[in-house]
């Protein structure tokens, strides 16, 4: 059962002032002089520095084993609707708010946008308030409306700072994020709406809503597609996964973004807001046996699609099909080692991808192509670029050691138990990642640079110093992710003790239960201590003789 609790208490709305720091600041910077744009850009580097800083402070103070949600803040807003301003982070959420807290200053500090500074910022911050306001929504109201609002700012960054086809990518993207809603605004009504027969009152909370009102079944499931609709083109899941690889790629450095956090809410959405609110509908045959195999079709239709792309930003794109699909195999595995592998590669991909895409907007400001053709022997002029290339390139294989292992491996063996099939067939995507990508490295950065790539730049300063923090994140994770699994490891079992509460589900057993572990090691140590003591009685008579 998950419930709000109080948990860490700093005594400070610390979740309000991560929300409402941006948006001061993207006011701010609006009047800033035109004529001196690095005020705007101290500004906004400054905002997004001091969020991530109040990030830092709630990872160090946040407790580990809580399952609850933390640090909750709740005042209400429009009383006679029930709505209220609540918000709360738990396992599940707060690495996902710290990845959005982390890539944003690295973004902004470190990407010039070239021409109009102040606008550009200011939907930046507005998109980047946006996103963690989603992530630590514990109202629908606010959730749909921190959701809707994400859409404008990433249209006018898309269609104002992308590349040829912006404004038509921009378009694009925006009418399938807004056909996805206008399902989850009627199931957001709705849901409140119906709740209010068995809670007695009219309310938009989430938490009260999830574990106080009763939905008829087929209610349950109509609703659960409801919000899934919306959740699954921001994913995005085949077949509405089409916006995906054109944004991407008319995108520019905003790519970064796209792939590092928007695609976050779409998975997050799911476990929050649709297994968690409706875990019958979720655990439902017809749902699990649809997303697991939707999740398998764009795992193997993202690789294949990746392998035959001649655009390396096209093919960074469709891998990012491939793994989402990770994430949903995992999701609804419905077991605690595949729902953590997924919160967990949640994290990782955003990492990684992130930074593939930077370094791919790199390449294409150095020689004005993202043709792979057009690249070739970089690894001879600028070796240190290579390398940072290859090491996130690794990590987005899946090479032990680098922080995509562990979530990927993480999903596979929690798959294995109750979607034996879907993962044997899942896990070919793990090889055909391999060969998509190490392919395009080789054409790319091996061989005998041509006369255009022998002037192919070394990276930058600035360029290293965004780099690295993304490297130390993949190197620390896939060496060390133990503090990351302590945190969410609480609150994804608690989700799957309200599923199992609400519907038939038995996870599976571990071959050895703790209580029997723990059994055989008081046995272990009682035979121990009889040998030492048998043996030293043997010492003693010896020494008598």
């Amino acid at each position: 059962m998950i419930l709000a609790a109080d948990g860490a208490s700093l005594g400070f709305p610390i979740l309000t002032a991560i929300v409402v720091l941006p948006v001061i600041a993207a006011v701010l910077v609006l009047f800033t002089p035109r004529r001196n744009p690095e005020y705007a850009q101290l500004l906004a580097g400054a905002a997004t520095v001091g969020t991530a800083a109040l990030t830092i402070w709630l990872l160090s103070s946040f407790e580990t084993g809580e399952a609850g949600f933390q640090f909750v803040s709740k005042q209400t807003w429009i009383e006679p609707w029930g709505i209220s301003w609540h918000l709360g982070v738990d396992g599940i959420s707060l690495f996902l708010v710290a990845l959005t807290a982390f890539i944003f200053p690295l973004v902004i500090i470190g990407i010039d946008p070239e021409r109009e500074h102040k606008s550009y910022l200011a939907w930046m911050l507005l998109l980047e308030a946006g996103v963690l306001g989603t992530f630590l929504s514990l109202d629908l109201f606010m959730f749909f409306l921190f959701f809707e609002i994400i859409i404008v700012p990433m249209y006018f960054l898309v269609a104002g700072w992308g590349h040829e086809e912006r404004e038509y990518a921009a378009t694009k993207f925006f009418l399938y994020t807004m056909f996805g809603s206008a399902f989850m605004l009627v199931g957001v009504v709705a849901t409140a709406v119906i709740a209010r027969n068995s809670l007695g009152y009219l309310t938009f909370d989430l938490i009260e809503i999830a574990e106080g009102a009763n939905f008829a079944t087929s209610t349950g499931r109509w609703l659960f597609f409801a919000f899934a609709i919306a959740f699954a083109v921001k994913v995005p899941i085949v077949p509405v996964h089409t916006w995906l690889p054109l944004s991407h790629t008319q995108a520019g450095h905003r790519s970064v973004i796209l792939a590092g956090v928007l695609l976050k809410l779409g998975s997050y959405g799911l476990v929050r807001f649709g297994i968690y609110l409706f875990p019958e509908a979720a655990f439902w045959d017809f749902t699990r046996y649809l997303f697991l195999t939707l999740a398998v079709i764009g795992i193997i239709y993202g690789a294949i699609a990746a392998t035959m792309q001649p655009d390396l930003k096209m093919l960074v794109a469709y891998s990012s099909v491939a793994h989402m699909g990770f994430i949903i195999l995992g999701t609804f595995a419905f077991t605690e080692q595949g729902l953590t592998g997924a919160t967990l590669q949640n994290v990782n991909h955003g990492v990684s991808t992130g930074a593939l895409f930077l370094l791919v907007g790199w390449m294409y400001e150095r020689q004005h192509t993202r043709m792979i053709a057009d690249f070739n022997g970089i690894q001879t002029v600028a070796p240190i670029f290579a390398a940072g290339f290859m090491i996130v390139m690794l990590s987005s294989i899946g090479v032990p050691g680098l922080n995509g292992f562990v979530g990927e491996f993480l999903i596979l063996l929690g798959s294995w138990d109750t979607a034996r099939w879907w993962t044997i067939v899942g896990a070919t995507g793990v090889i055909l990642a391999a060969l998509y990508l190490l392919w395009a490295y080789q054409r790319t950065f091996h061989g005998v640079p041509d006369e255009k790539s022998k002037t192919f730049p070394e990276l930058k300063v600035r360029e290293a110093a965004v780099l690295l923090p993304f490297i130390a994140v993949i190197v620390f994770t896939g060496v060390y992710p133990k503090p990351l699994l302590d945190r969410i490891n609480p609150s994804v079992d608690a989700l799957l003790e309200h599923v199992e509460e609400r519907t038939d589900l038995v996870r599976p057993e571990p071959e050895i239960s703790q209580e029997q572990l723990e059994r055989a090691q008081i046995e272990l140590e009682e035979e121990h201590g009889e040998e030492e003591l048998s043996t030293e009685e043997g010492s003693d008579e010896g020494e008598d003789e």
